[in-house]
């Protein structure tokens, strides 16, 4: 194939280098990669033989600018292959994902190229290096002595085959759990059973009916967590009864997608490559390199709020039984009743009803006069829609981002209607990493999956969903505003459990009454959310917290559960595994289940945050200390969130990013902040 026949083999001309995706097929994927694997390993192979002496142009820098092919090839499928999928991009996942673990092994234990960094290493005081280049110097040191490059050649040909092998079980572990969450959707023929859904919902409910061929029936999508949406407002038991069996059955009802053999087998060879690399289990080798620096600090904070968050969880429990009762009902409560419940108590206590709140979150408002509009206001960025681009599905979205000087900073393309194309849950991804060295400027995605209104309604969201929307978005900046020379430092390339930090910190804006009073109004007249909603709605985010926490940190200590099996430890019973360490764990509640179960936990077994899934409160303690921070210092104006760019959002991971929060914040994190914020304050 030429490069005439294939557009991945040439860089893009448009604008940032945005794929061409409208010339993008799926047979063009495995020769791009194959041309872009030989292309890198011809490049690192000059660099690991050039006979003059290393120096950090000839080697790290060479390293950076190497692999330019691969990099626009791996950008582009991985995003596709998440967003966008088909049985083509399937195939290539499966056939190229092992070749690809290869290929970085290659790299990585390449003797006489980790001989050139060693070297390098040894004398970087002597180098004269600029702080954010001897932090690059570091980082690859670092990134090859973990990747094994110092193991003798037995160890090195065994870490192969566990790399290979691990590959290919993540890229299994994903495409069955697609197959099972489109497969176990709940189908209802009846319109009466769907009472207490919006019409809206129904809507869209008979719309995805529809587009699976059930004309006259009504299709409920499962999302990704345990705890399924629609939960909160169907007044018929039997079919919540459904939604949540269907939801905690993924990946664990035998057949071809069944995820159970596979995460043990995923569990146990990442214990044996964490031995090998001398380490006790995974998450001592994970967290290593992490803010959290050990497992058992990620494990001590875990269990340092699990007490008083169960408390609370139960008191809750407690509550709702009683709200049972109160409705005349005679059952106990179970999993697929706490939300129903819950909301109820919500409404009378705090007389917010989730579908009144929905009129006044239309998405393309939320997102302009909202999630636009607080950046504006913080960092002077305007956004122009490009309807001009190419784009890989016709509901998404591109914005040209322009600085407060005028200059083109990006683009930021937005993604946000769930298909059964799109893996579940919400994600930010780059299509074009930032990076001086390479004069290459940002093309970002975000990720949610809203379900899609028939043609011609509005999308309307739930509060949870507009708080996703400015979430995923403070991903996007952290990309967007990344101010470094280097690509490997670029953005979000930060430890995990510091990743989620300026995300969080972006949810902020979501109530703050300028930006609130500026998106949220009514989709047909244009009123305001009246004050009293808006009053009622800041006094109800704090209802519930027992019950989020909990499932929260169940799938964060089950994460770690799975993660410190040592290599001679073998499990064979998944379900009992579970079980065992939710007890042990102390968050063994019944009735709250993990936010993830393991056969459908995306997150830990196959999207990269294996032994990570602590960094979301781990990252929330910074949150929540620079939350007080903005609050102190008058929120959102320029100078804050110039403050904030400098110090933190521009920075990447080009240098400690504790020492940024430091830089920022003039003093380590506390936590008080968080307990107060998430009700722990016995904790």
């Amino acid at each position: 194939m030429t490069t005439v026949d294939n557009p991945l083999l040439t860089a893009s001309e448009l604008p940032y280098e945005l794929p061409p995706f409208d010339r993008i097929s799926g047979e063009h994927f495995l020769p791009a990669f194959e041309a872009g694997m030989a292309e890198q390993a011809a490049e690192v192979k000059a660099i690991a033989t050039n006979p003059e002496p290393p120096t950090f142009d000839n080697t790290i820098v060479a390293l950076e600018r190497s692999g330019e092919l691969l990099d626009r090839v791996s950008e582009v499928f991985f995003n596709l292959n998440a967003s966008h999928t088909d049985d083509t991009l399937r195939a290539v996942h499966a056939e190229i994902a092992p070749k690809l673990a290869a290929h970085s092994d290659a790299i990585h234990l390449d003797a006489a190229l980790f001989e050139r960094i060693e070297r390098l290493y040894e004398d970087r005081e002597s180098l004269d290096l600029d702080d954010e280049s001897a932090w690059l110097l570091r980082r690859y040191h670092l990134d090859f002595v973990r990747a094994g490059a110092a193991l003798g050649e037995a160890e090195k040909a065994r870490l192969r085959e566990l790399n290979t092998e691990l590959s290919t079980l993540a890229t299994r572990f994903q495409d069955n759990l697609l197959a099972d969450t489109n497969d176990l959707a709940v189908l209802v023929s009846d319109r009466a059973e769907l009472a207490g859904l919006s019409e809206a919902a129904i809507a869209a409910a008979a719309d995805a009916a529809t587009r699976r061929g059930e004309d006259g029936k009504y299709l409920l999508s499962l999302s990704l967590p345990t705890a399924q949406p629609l939960l909160a407002s169907l007044e018929n038991r039997d079919v919540r009864e459904r939604l949540f069996r269907a939801s905690v059955a993924r990946g664990n009802r035998g057949g071809e997608h069944d995820n159970k053999d596979v995460l043990l087998r995923i569990a146990r060879l990442r214990a044996e490559r964490a031995a090998l690399l001398g380490y006790p289990h995974h998450a001592a080798y994970a967290i290593e390199d992490q803010t959290a620096g050990t497992a058992q600090a990620a494990i001590d904070l875990l269990h340092r709020l699990a007490p008083v968050a169960v408390s609370n969880a139960r008191a809750e429990a407690a509550e709702l039984t009683k709200e049972i009762a109160r409705a005349g009902e005679n059952h106990p409560l179970e999993p697929w009743d706490w939300a129903f419940y819950a909301e109820r108590v919500r409404r009378r206590r705090f007389d917010v009803d989730a579908d009144e709140l929905r009129p006044y979150f239309e998405l393309d408002r939320v997102l302009r006069d909202g999630v636009f509009f607080a950046a504006t206001k913080l960092y002077g960025l305007t956004f122009t829609e490009r309807h001009d681009l190419p784009t890989y599905h016709p509901d998404v979205r591109v914005f040209e981002v322009f600085d407060a000087d005028g200059s083109p900073l990006g683009l930021f393309l937005g993604d946000y209607y769930a298909r059964e194309s799109k893996r579940g849950g919400a994600w930010m991804n780059s299509y074009r990493v930032p990076s001086r060295l390479l004069d290459r400027k940002p093309v970002v995605v975000n990720n949610l999956n809203i379900t899609k209104p028939p043609e011609g309604e509005p999308t309307l969201l739930s509060f949870d969903e507009v708080e996703t929307a400015f979430h995923e978005f403070g991903h996007a900046l952290h990309e967007l505003l990344s101010d470094t020379r280097y690509p490997t430092t670029a953005g979000t390339n930060v430890p995990r459990d510091f990743v989620e930090f300026p995300s969080q910190v972006n949810e902020m804006w979501v109530l703050w009454p300028e930006v609130l009073a500026n998106y949220a109004r009514h989709y047909r007249t244009g009123e305001p959310l009246p004050q009293r909603l808006v009053e009622k709605l800041q006094e109800s985010r704090a209802y519930g917290e027992g019950f989020s926490t909990t499932e929260y940190l169940a799938a964060s200590l089950l994460d770690l559960a799975w993660h410190t099996l040592d290599a001679e430890t073998t499990v064979d019973d998944v379900a009992a595994f579970q079980a065992q360490a939710l007890e042990k764990a102390g968050v063994a509640v019944p009735e709250v289940p993990p936010r993830y179960a393991s056969t459908y936990f995306a997150h830990i077994f196959c999207n990269g945050y294996s032994a990570g899934y602590y960094s979301y409160i781990w990252s929330e303690v910074l949150d929540a200390d620079t939350v007080e921070w903005f609050r102190e210092n008058d929120g959102l104006t320029r100078a804050n969130g110039d403050h904030f760019r400098r110090e933190l959002l521009s920075r990447g991971g080009s240098t400690d990013p504790m020492a940024a929060f430091r830089a920022f914040r003039g003093r380590d994190p506390e936590i008080e902040p968080l307990l107060k914020r998430r009700g722990l304050t016995g904790a």
